[in-house]
């Protein structure tokens, strides 16, 4: 097995296969649910809207979790409207839940506010798998980037997440940088990281591995998500043997 192939496996198990588009449909989650049984094993996880959770999870087999999207796309400072969300993805099902932080509230600087929506969601979602989008591209700096880390580790997140994937700028190596290093920080050796937003080759998701594992240890693997929708088709092409090779520039 070469490199190319070995990046291609680790990120097909990493996979969060995505679609949160408006004009999303049953057929649109049923052509998702069958892409996510690949020819070549498994994704992590397919992602949806709340109101496609349950067809997701019966459409799926076990070893493929379900996760679904609160507070979503917009990050509003509405701890009412984030624990509606909630209960609605629980109870159809999911087994995750990717919330997104209240970045502009993070930027305005009502850090103790933020601090407490993250708990409510933490307490209202438990035991499910909780996922802290904190929009990295819109914070602004490097040192927002690591206080929304830092508040959503606090809070007790089992991933922290880049970006919706709805904004300009998504996932970057720097914003993962900064994220995983408040991981290592941290001490909290179960915390994960997930990438989301452009991802789209394996060449780039490899620049996600190496980072991970130069931070957080060769063993912190499955602490990795990479949440896309295309990406799955290069995972293929590698692991079929019809891929080219690309470059992973800008990255």
């Amino acid at each position: 097995m070469n490199a190319l192939t070995t990046t291609a496996r680790q990120l097909l198990a990493a996979l969060d296969l995505t679609s949160l588009n408006e004009g999303d449909t049953p057929a649109t989650v049923a052509a998702l649910c069958q892409r996510a049984q690949s020819p070549f094993g498994p994704v992590a996880a397919v992602c949806v809207w709340p109101r496609f959770v349950a067809q997701a999870r019966a459409s799926l087999p076990a070893d493929i979790r379900v996760a679904a999207v609160a507070n979503f796309p917009d990050g509003a400072l509405d701890v009412a409207r984030a624990l509606d969300d909630i209960a609605a993805i629980a109870q159809s099902g999911a087994q995750e839940i990717d919330v997104v932080l209240p970045y502009r509230a993070l930027v305005a600087g009502q850090v103790q506010e933020v601090g407490e929506f993250l708990a409510e969601v933490r307490h209202a979602s438990q035991p499910l798998t909780l996922k802290v989008i904190i929009e990295s591209g819109e914070l602004g700096s490097e040192a927002l980037i690591r206080r929304a880390t830092q508040l959503s580790l606090n809070a007790g997140a089992d991933f922290v997440k880049t970006s919706t994937g709805k904004t300009p700028v998504s996932a970057t190596p720097e914003a993962a940088r900064a994220m995983l290093d408040e991981i290592a920080i941290s001490g909290l050796g179960n915390a994960g990281f997930k990438a989301s937003g452009g991802i789209r080759t394996v060449a780039q998701g490899q620049v996600y591995i190496d980072l991970l594992t130069e931070r957080l240890g060769a063993d912190a693997l499955p602490r990795l998500r990479i949440g896309a929708s295309s990406l799955l088709d290069d995972i293929e092409a590698v692991l079929g043997g019809t891929a080219r090779a690309t470059p992973a520039q800008g990255y």
